[in-house]
């Protein structure tokens, strides 16, 4: 009896379990792989907190004198085209890049559990949201992007809408398997049977158990969003110029790479470091989740 009342009350069995289940993530964190990730994504990420300060020049400065120079003491990456420090503009790109796929993805991730949760209240809503799910996958990612672009018109909002509306059916699904598996397990059904209620399952058992899947799910989207936003920047329907981005500086320092090749790949750089660190962390935490099964 004490086992069923364990289940309904979750004080024993899920507050236990939840614990055991969250430490080893944590746990990646501070090791190996999960280690170098969250190492690389903090240097990344204070980089761009600390463009005002760390930029020697303001991103739009036309200095006098400094068209496309190369790498040197006073322009550590060099010049572009219209005279503007590369490291100056990479920071402050950065800076832009972080603020669309950390507003971007948790929305994305907001909208799908909205919709997961919805999808339990009835048979047909879930099916009707399944199908518009299968729908916006269908479409490739970049494809989209060029048709809400085209619609819309590039810009800092069309890149977070498409990075939210990709995401939104992604951790939708990640959120309705966890559902699926967690409404099956003996002391789930022995709190429904003893009288729990829908939302108090949702909020004890299901939730709890979904946090890591989705932990791993927001690494790789967060990574994904950095992709996105540097190949709309690149493809020139993205952030708008002259506000500067990762994508559009590749974009623009391509055809001057043979004088300066800093501007092409100081950013790229960023871009590639920003997904390895990513992808990092959401193998170190997809790899506790196993260990800790």
């Amino acid at each position: 009896m004490s086992a069923l009342t364990d289940a309904v009350t979750g004080t024993a069995l899920v507050g236990g379990a939840g614990r055991r289940r969250r430490r080893p993530a944590l746990v990646a964190l501070t090791r190996g792989s999960g280690l170098a990730g969250a190492v690389l994504l903090g240097l990344v990420v204070a980089a761009g907190l600390l463009a005002p300060v760390l930029a020697p020049y303001a991103p739009e400065a036309q200095l006098a004198g400094a068209n496309l120079l190369p790498p040197g003491a006073a322009h550590l990456l060099g010049t572009d085209e219209v005279n503007r420090d590369v490291l100056s503009r990479t920071l402050f790109g950065i800076r832009t890049d972080l603020v669309i796929v950390f507003v971007a993805v948790p929305l994305g991730a907001l909208l799908g559990t909205a919709a997961a949760l919805l999808g339990t209240l009835a048979t047909p809503l879930d099916v009707g949201l399944q199908r518009l799910f299968d729908l916006l996958l269908a479409f490739p990612t970049l494809i989209f992007a060029i048709g809400l672009t085209a619609v819309a018109g590039p810009g800092t909002l069309t890149v977070i809408t498409v990075i939210a509306a990709v995401e939104t059916p992604v951790f939708a699904r990640v959120l309705r398997s966890a559902v699926l598996r967690v409404q099956e397990l003996p002391y789930v059904e022995a709190a429904r049977t003893m009288g729990a209620g829908r939302w108090w399952l949702l909020r004890r058992h299901v939730l709890p158990n979904a946090a890591e899947p989705l932990g791993v799910q927001l690494a790789l989207s967060l990574s994904l969003a950095v992709f996105v936003e540097s190949a709309m920047s690149f493809l020139g329907i993205g952030v708008r110029p002259p506000a500067p981005s990762l994508g559009g500086l590749v974009s623009d320092g391509i055809g001057y790479a043979e004088t300066n090749a800093a501007y092409v790949l100081g950013p790229l750089a960023v871009v590639v470091v920003l997904v390895l660190a990513l992808q990092l962390l959401a193998q170190a935490v997809a790899g506790a989740r196993r260990v800790g099964r």
